[in-house]
């Protein structure tokens, strides 16, 4: 038995203790919940360990380590001891993202070991709603991908993940992962665009989904059409899907210096709550 702090991998047969530590903060936590619900803690099926935190036997502090290393409800004890095994085991994620204050605080440890990184956003505004905006209508062509439109929303994802990230997310694997994760969330209904000519003018995606809270992301305006309100409309018409749909709350999290989309997402109806920060490699 654990009788005083330790860290540990988490076992599938400690599923239940993960979602009590994870249930804390639905909004912060719905990309790892989400993850949980979907696939437990097989370190296989989840795509990655989930590390806890224990103070005398009980479950504090989770961390997923997988293509992103997410501090889940971390306290300042359990940051040192998952930067402590993260830099014995060495660098294997993409992008550490999290809460700021734990996420900073992770990196912060980490840096002298995994550093420089590629790029860091500190702060990120997290920001959530349970209702629509009334003063926006949703944008009545925007719908659910199907799943034979593939090949069409693609392109536009692709875009959006090179303009938002800096990297394309065809490099290395050839995209096999990318286009899987897309494929995945068009077959869960969880993909939305407005169509033009044959072509994607807005797109977004609902990413993480759990019954009390999910997270639009992806959210894009091919260049062309951009400044003609599409944004607003297109993410009005996304969160209703999203509200009626999947879950009671609605939640995404923005960069800071993206001032035109953190004040059309608060014209939808969105407010700041907290806020994020990513290290990217």
């Amino acid at each position: 038995m654990l009788t005083t702090t330790a860290i540990k991998v988490l076992e599938p047969g400690e599923l239940d203790a993960a979602l009590t530590v994870l249930d804390r903060d639905p909004v912060g936590n719905a990309f790892v919940a989400a993850r949980v619900q979907v696939a437990g803690l097989d370190p296989w099926r989840l795509g990655g360990e989930m590390w806890g935190w224990y103070v005398g036997g009980r479950l504090e502090s989770l961390c997923y380590a997988g293509a992103n290393l997410v501090p889940v409800c971390a306290t300042p004890e359990a940051v040192r001891g998952f930067a402590e095994r993260a830099r014995r085991q060495g660098r294997r994620c993409s992008s550490i993202v999290g809460p700021a204050g734990p996420t900073a605080a992770l990196w912060s440890l980490l840096e002298p070991h995994w550093g420089p990184a590629r790029e860091i956003r500190p702060h990120q505004p997290l920001m959530v709603t349970r209702a629509p905006s009334t003063d926006v209508a949703p944008d009545p062509y925007v719908r659910r991908i199907r799943k034979d439109e593939l090949d069409l929303i693609m392109p536009a994802c692709v875009a959006m993940f090179t303009e938002e990230v800096g990297i394309s997310p065809l490099a290395g694997d050839g995209g096999l992962l990318y286009q899987a994760r897309v494929a995945e969330l068009v077959g869960a209904g969880r993909s939305f665009a407005r169509i033009e000519g044959g072509k994607v003018v807005f797109k977004a995606e609902i990413g993480a989904a759990t019954p009390l809270a999910c997270q639009i992301q992806g959210v894009w305006v091919d260049p062309a059409h951009r400044g003609k309100g599409l944004s607003e409309a297109g993410m009005a018409a996304v969160l209703r899907y999203a509200l009626n749909d999947v879950a009671p709350v609605v939640s995404l999290y923005v960069n800071d210096f993206n001032t035109a989309a953190r004040a059309a997402y608060r014209r939808v109806g969105f407010a700041e709550v907290g806020a994020f920060m990513s290290v990217l490699f």
